[in-house]
């Protein structure tokens, strides 16, 4: 879930918290960066910000932020860096309290389980002859040991500086060592507390780290924090993105990633391979310039990256003549293309797809749930996904290649090029031709939607014009805010679309299929919308329009609506929302602003359409 969308969910309290560890960044960077001055210089203006001035500080002192916890990780311990580790693992970004010590407690007997295994091979290593694995894992517990230790010469509490740990992780990543092997190391030489993770928790929020919606008891890490722990874990691309890559692979170069690092391979499935490497946290650097590889050639190393590249159907401008930039190309393009997975697929598109897949053996939400750690009562629908940063084309690599080829078979899809790429073209497609005859479905023409193949329910008629509509709002970059929308609806009050402008600002969108004319029902609607406006103040929003989305309206509404002095309302036709779709798809660079929803009165949707 992004920043802002985080600070429009929690309170106030949890705001100025976080506000306060900005400021405290903020002070110190001015020190040094004088670009800082002009952000929001006096305390007071920080604590009456909006969230999108927060969202703004944010980005300009990130790398600032990142300092300042790379700082407080190194001085908060072991328990700290664990519960790092685990929030920002893919999926575990949002989740209950009770969820996260729960997987707390699961690593935490992971590790030491690990630690117990390599202690047998140091103390192997001891008597053994040669340079083996045993004394690769001595070398770093010495070193350890040495770092965290320093401090007690000086009388001083014993810890590992900041400093000290970028050369700890230099050194495992000379040694071939993986980040488990290495905490576990450490594990051995400073045990990991497994009481007080409450403590823990509580720690990272008054660091900014986190965030804890005491309502929901729900813990919350924005996705620009998130990447900023990863790199301080020294992560260059996320767990997930190492999963499709080790996919990729034969099943040869993954028993040679395992044998590397002591793991038997005889015997093990290509599943229970990917899966131990993926949670090892083996450096994808590493793996892809010498894991993979027994004594190939430096050519045959680029040749097989570049059919790597082509294989995971990366977009790179240039191949790169050297080992290392193949290699950091193909790590780019995962970074770049990050934002765009989200978009190949709407939000009904997405559930569609999700439907499809629930006939899986196992069904794709199982899958879903184990591969990134989500507790069994968390509802999974596409917005819940994409707050914790799941895409659809991240739910196919949940399955084996083999499995993807027979789902796109049983789909009847051609044959040819990416089959992963092939099955979410198909929903992409089928939700154009939706678009396409946008007008056809706000009208509720069964008879002409059946002539153009559209198969669909009168019954399901109002559900899938809203949320086609909440595609054609998305295609055009606006920020539908599903969480908001969950929060305000009862009952009896129920909202269609929420649309968020940044900040506490919003849009109330009420969308009206009608068979028979114009529509007409002006005081039915807007007691509605009026309802949905009053739910959204309540919880801290200030509705900046109230737009109702209709086939065409009747003369009688259109003066109702321009003479309705409780709340400011526009109204788009059908016809015209598809026609400013249309221009905006057609623009190479479009020039699109919400504002222009919030003229109020009947939109001129032609004119619009001209001015993107």
């Amino acid at each position: 879930m992004k920043l802002s969308q985080v600070l429009s969910q929690i309170n106030q309290v949890e705001r100025s918290k976080f506000v306060s560890c900005l400021d405290k960044v903020r002070t110190e960077a001015i020190k040094t960066d004088s670009d800082l001055e002009h952000q929001l210089t006096t305390e007071g203006q920080l604590k009456s910000a909006s969230g999108s001035e927060i969202t703004e500080l944010f980005k300009v002192v990130a790398n600032h932020f990142c300092d300042y916890i790379r700082e407080q990780i190194a001085l908060g311990g072991p328990q700290i860096s664990l519960l790092i580790n685990i929030l920002s693992r893919d999926g575990n970004s949002i989740a209950r309290q009770s969820w996260i010590e729960s997987l707390y407690v699961e690593e935490h007997g992971r590790l030491s389980e690990l630690a117990i295994d390599i202690s047998k091979e140091i103390e192997e290593a001891e008597t053994a002859d040669g340079y083996n694995r045993g004394q690769r894992f001595s070398i770093y517990r010495d070193c350890f040991k040495i770092a965290y230790e320093n401090d007690l010469r000086l009388n001083r509490e014993a810890k590992v500086t900041d400093d000290e740990r970028t050369i700890l992780n230099v050194l495992s990543d000379r040694l071939g060592m993986s980040k488990d092997e290495a905490f576990a190391i450490e594990h051995i030489q400073v045990p990991v507390p497994i009481s007080n993770i409450q403590e823990a928790l509580s720690s990272l929020r008054e660091l900014g780290v986190i965030f804890i919606d005491k309502r929901k008891s729900e813990v919350l890490v924005a996705d620009e924090i998130v990447e900023l722990l990863r790199v301080i874990q020294n992560k260059v691309i996320a767990d997930k993105y190492t999963t499709r890559v080790l996919r990729s692979l034969s099943d040869a170069e993954l028993s040679v990633i395992l044998r590397k690092h002591g793991e038997k391979s005889r015997g093990t499935s290509r599943q229970d391979k990917i899966k131990w490497i993926s949670h090892s946290g083996v450096s994808i650097k590493n793996i892809l310039a010498r894991d993979i590889f027994t004594d190939e050639k430096i050519s045959e190393r680029k040749d097989r990256i570049k059919i790597l590249i082509e294989d995971l159907n990366l977009s790179v401008d240039k191949l790169g003549a050297k080992l290392d930039e193949r290699i950091n190309l193909l790590i780019s393009a995962f970074k770049n293309n990050s934002d765009a997975e989200f978009n190949l697929l709407s939000a009904s598109g997405f559930s569609e797809l999700i439907t499809a897949l629930k006939e899986t053996k196992p069904s794709a939400l199982e899958r879903i749930r184990e591969e990134f750690e989500i507790e069994s009562t968390e509802s999974l629908d596409p917005e819940r996904l994409r707050s914790l940063g799941v895409s659809p084309l991240d739910i196919l690599y949940l399955y084996s290649n083999d499995e993807v080829r027979a789902i796109r078979d049983s789909m009847g899809l051609s044959k040819r090029g990416n089959a992963r790429v092939v099955i979410l073209e198909s929903y992409a497609s089928a939700n154009d031709k939706l678009i396409e005859h946008y007008e056809l479905l706000a009208s509720r023409d069964l008879a002409g939607l059946s002539l153009v193949n559209i198969d669909i329910k009168e019954a399901e008629l109002g559900l899938k014009f809203e949320e086609v509509t909440r595609t054609m709002f998305e295609i055009l970059g606006l920020v539908v805010d599903e969480e908001l929308r969950k929060q305000i609806n009862t009952a009896k009050d129920r909202a269609d679309i929420i649309v968020s402008l940044g900040g506490d600002d919003v849009i109330v969108c009420e969308v009206k299929s009608h068979k028979n004319g114009d529509f007409s029902k002006y005081s039915t609607t807007s007691r509605q919308v009026k309802a949905y406006v009053n739910r959204c103040e309540s919880n801290g929003k200030r509705v900046a329009q109230v737009l109702i989305v209709a086939p065409s309206f009747s003369d009688d509404f259109v003066l109702a609506a321009e003479l309705d002095t409780d709340v400011n309302i526009s109204l788009l036709e059908a016809k015209g929302l598809k026609a400013i779709v249309t221009a905006y798809k057609a623009k190479r660079h479009p020039n699109f602003s919400e504002k222009l929803l919030t003229k109020g009165g009947l939109l001129k949707a032609d004119l619009i359409a001209k001015t993107i």
